[in-house]
């Protein structure tokens, strides 16, 4: 129900969480309401915050929110959309309340790319206005951009008690607790979020890390197969990544001929080919589906034809490692080129708190990802191995940097690096040591330093896993 209340002469609305807002228009709470449970259940109709800036054009929590709405999708034109509904915000401050101007404020600093500012003002709103969960969102997703998993825990748990009656804050408090490696509390958090509401998929994403991270390959395929027609009617570019998160089981499993299928059905083959992250959805696959030994024909070529815009984009260094591995698998060595100057030219010009993840990390990193597409194992691992144990300040999630470990493995074992690959897989075993691939590699690095039984033990254990998963798929 819409309360309407007055604050220094200009019309306040209070919306769904409670929360004032400087309109007159219950239509514009309204779309504002929807754009907000859109964002928190990842659907797939955000754009509604649109209606609410139609409803209502001097709305400065509107159009901060449609400001938003596009700097989600990233890319020069959407930050050129961002700036028009942002500046129209900036105009209306002078009517906005506290919470919108702290609001407005985080949203100018995402645009300038000043994260941490950003950062500061969503922390400000969350202890003033705990029930601001569009901004917990918002905060969630710049700490984990930014490698800051106890950040993006500790957000949460700041807010939790004004919120739980809400089923979306069991979610993002569980993804939070998965990223800071508690993952038995987030499995609690995840599972009792999908109980209250069942399409709620960032709780399902929240929960399918919790899974492939300790290798439950048959619950999280079980899991995920069960809820995917919930996906239907969401975000499209999560539909993918979920999708991608349940291909990760299948790759484990080696159902490869699956992985594929899903490759070609759920994620490139039903993309938005211009979307940056539909196309990390699709790069990370099948690279990761290469490392396998699994050949992926003419899929990179495809891939590739689309990351023009990403040479001077620079959004994260995380999807940059990404799209320049593509690059030159997809035969588009002139552009990897292009792409790499201009990283280290974005490095040099960056904010300072930023500089050294781009200049000592991103660039490196970069360096050894174009080596090891290129096949030139050393200096692969060359350019890697400084910069592992910083790659968590690029971006992304545990699940997806895993990737950068994969590739640096795979190079020290083609270079017969093997003591140093022994010590990675010995960490891999402990962590998840039901996956086939793990014991295979063991059992080759065992016996490449002579550690006969030990290889004997892990060939015979990565034997017995890959029976066991191809009863279950016959099963299936």
């Amino acid at each position: 129900m819409l309360v309407a209340v007055q604050c220094s002469g200009k019309p306040m609305v209070k919306d769904a969480f409670e929360l004032e807002i400087t309109t007159d228009s219950s239509a514009a709470v309204n779309a504002i309401d929807s754009f907000v449970d859109q964002l928190l259940c990842v659907g797939n109709d955000a754009q509604v915050i649109l209606k609410a800036v139609e409803a209502d054009p001097a709305c400065a929590i509107a159009n901060a929110q449609a400001a938003a709405f596009y700097l989600f999708t990233g890319g020069s034109v959407a930050l050129t959309q961002a700036t028009f509904y942002l500046n129209t915000a900036k105009a209306n401050l002078i009517h906005a309340n506290d919470r919108e101007k702290l609001y407005i404020a985080a949203i100018e600093a995402w645009a300038n790319r000043d994260i941490a500012q950003a950062i500061a003002h969503h922390e400000a709103i969350a202890d003033s206005y705990p029930r601001d969960l569009a901004s917990l969102h918002v905060a969630q997703y710049h700490y984990r951009n930014s490698g800051n998993s106890q950040g993006m825990l500790r957000i949460a748990e700041k807010v939790f008690a004004a919120n739980c009656h809400n089923p979306y804050i069991y979610g993002m408090l569980a993804f939070g607790l998965e990223e800071c490696h508690r993952l038995a509390e987030a499995e609690t958090y995840a599972r009792q979020a999908i109980a209250l509401k069942r399409d709620n998929r960032w709780a399902h994403h929240a929960l399918a890390h919790v899974l492939e991270t300790q290798g439950r390959l048959d619950e999280g395929i079980a899991l995920m197969e069960s809820l995917s027609d919930t996906w239907e009617y969401g975000n499209p570019v999560f539909y993918g990544h979920l999708w991608w998160h349940t291909s990760l089981y299948y790759l484990d499993a080696e159902n490869f001929a699956k992985v594929v299928e899903i490759y070609d059905r759920n994620i490139w083959g039903r993309a938005e080919k211009d979307n940056r992250r539909e196309q990390i959805n699709a790069i990370a696959l099948l690279l990761r589906l290469e490392l396998r030994g699994v050949d992926v024909g003419s899929r990179w070529q495809e891939l590739a034809a689309y990351l023009q815009p990403r040479l001077h984009e620079h959004v994260l260094a995380f999807l940059d490692l990404q799209y320049i591995y593509a690059l030159v698998r997809g035969g588009k060595d002139d552009w990897a080129a292009q792409m790499l100057e201009s990283m280290q030219t974005h490095a040099e010009k960056v904010l300072p708190y930023m500089r050294r993840t781009w200049l000592e990390v991103g660039v490196p990193a970069a360096r050894g990802m174009i080596a090891h597409a290129r096949g030139d194992w050393e200096r692969a691992i060359a350019q890697l191995e400084p910069v592992l144990p910083d790659l968590y300040s690029t971006g992304g999630s545990h699940a997806q940097r895993d990737l950068f470990e994969q590739i640096y493995l795979d190079a020290l074992i083609r270079d017969r690096q093997y003591h140093k690959a022994l010590n990675i897989l010995e960490k891999r075993n402990a962590a998840r040591g039901n996956i086939p691939v793990i014991q295979r590699e063991l059992a080759n690095t065992y016996s490449q330093l002579g550690h006969i039984d030990e290889a004997n033990q892990a060939s015979q254990l990565a034997l017995e896993l890959s029976q066991r998963y191809q009863k279950v798929e016959q099963t299936v």
